[in-house]
């Protein structure tokens, strides 16, 4: 039996699966307004500062309702609470339908795109609740590779913008999110991974505690970056290289679809090499990309191969992360997640509104990228300093999975204890 066999067994694979399509279809709706901006800065006629306020908007809101949704998926049932955010995604975008008429009323669907966004740590700690410590990178990786859905929303949204209207896009969405309702009522099931007698503050601990915070940094770098970058990208291809706007988000989908599929391969790395180990590659990659990146503003061809390169380093950087986050946080995983989710998208909203500020204000979009880049390299330093205590306490050294524990977690509460070997 193969090592895949092996994996699906350990867990109950339906459950992965509507994990994995509710977090898609979240995705995709979430960067909408991203995968449109252009039509909808034509009909509006943007300025770039306007233009990151549009795309930034959505992710904000994203992030700030991930962190209240991972608590109430911690006391309702993280299945049932999937179908309560999808069922307002379903509302959220009937608003989009037939409301949408300014620029103020395309702000205030920047927030209802929010809600999409806040999926993620409920999805993969849905999805990941009932494999045992030493599959759950890989596991979390697949549920992960839902952020194809971003890449499916920028390859498809523009052509139905085109065909039907870029307001008549919101509609659609509204009947496609019923798709994976249906999966997540017929085939998911509640994992067994809580703890039911844990107290609301044993709950949110993480978010008390460094490591959730240098947790949440860096992945405001990796996540952040693929959100920010992958709204962000059609504006750039169609502003900077005058390409079309179905264009734009064909060229943007490569990069986002290479994230998507090489997450799965980072949950899968760090399960044997450690999370700390790939994160350390990740980040250098990042850094020397964004780099390339901000100055091969010339070639489109060059900006391209090297965004491929860069979103494959950050999608295997996400992989990485959250590989890491059940060993320190085995019974609050949701909550855990759901707060480093929020933290991280908090970081990618900043990005469309940094690029903006950049043109308008310095004439280019290339001290955007640097500073990114500066950033990832700040979190690389951070992480490499942290990692001394994290190999002591709770993970192997390099951040993998613990076979037999010469460390571990109090139970019930976040902080990082010493117990016997056994």
């Amino acid at each position: 039996m193969n090592h895949f066999q092996i994996f699906l067994r350990a867990g109950h694979t339906p459950t992965l699966f509507a994990a994995f399509l509710y977090f898609a279809f979240s995705c995709c709706i979430w960067v909408l307004n991203g995968a449109m901006a252009p039509f909808i800065s034509e009909t509006f006629q943007l300025t770039p500062s306007q233009k990151g306020l549009m795309l930034s908007i959505p992710i904000f809101a994203g992030a700030l309702m991930r962190f209240p949704l991972g608590v109430l998926a911690q006391y309702i049932g993280r299945k049932y609470a999937t179908l309560v955010e999808m069922g307002l995604i379903a509302v959220a975008m009937l608003f989009g339908f037939f409301a949408v008429k300014s620029f103020n009323d395309l702000l205030a669907m920047g927030v209802l795109l929010g809600i999409a966004g806040a999926s993620f740590g409920v999805a993969l700690s849905l999805g990941s609740g009932s494999f045992p410590p030493q599959h759950k990178g890989l596991a979390m990786g697949l549920v992960g590779a839902g952020n194809v859905g971003t890449a499916v929303s920028v390859l498809v949204a523009p052509p139905l913008a085109m065909w039907l209207g870029w307001q008549a896009v919101y509609g659609v969405a509204a009947v496609a999110i019923l798709i994976p309702m249906v999966v997540m009522v017929v085939f998911a099931q509640e994992p067994p991974d809580v703890d039911s007698h844990a107290k609301f503050r044993d709950h949110i601990a993480c978010l008390f505690e460094k490591d959730g915070w240098v947790f949440s940094l860096i992945y405001g770098v990796t996540f952040g970056g693929f959100i920010g970058l992958t709204t962000f990208l059609p504006t750039y291809y169609y502003d900077q290289f005058g390409v079309s706007k179905v264009q734009a988000g064909q060229l943007t989908m490569l990069a986002a679809f290479m994230a998507a599929a090489v997450r799965v391969a980072g949950g899968w790395i760090s399960d044997r090499w450690g999370g700390v180990n790939t994160l350390t590659w990740v980040l250098v990659i990042i850094s020397i990309t964004l780099v390339l990146i901000g100055f091969s503003y010339n070639s489109l061809l060059l900006t391209t191969l090297l965004l491929i390169v860069c979103f494959g380093a950050l999608g295997a950087g996400n992989g990485a992360l959250f590989q890491l986050v059940p060993l320190r946080w085995p019974t609050a995983t949701a909550v855990a997640g759901s707060m480093i989710g929020e933290v991280g998208a908090l970081g990618g909203g900043l990005v469309p509104s940094v690029m903006g500020l950049s043109r308008q204000v310095l004439g280019s979009y290339v001290w955007g990228f640097v500073l990114f880049a500066v950033l990832a390299a700040l979190m690389l330093g951070v992480m490499r300093y942290m990692q001394i205590r994290w190999t002591r306490t709770w993970a192997e050294k390099g951040g993998r999975a613990r076979s037999t524990p010469a460390t571990g977690l109090r139970q019930g509460s976040g902080k990082p204890t010493l117990v016997a070997k056994r």
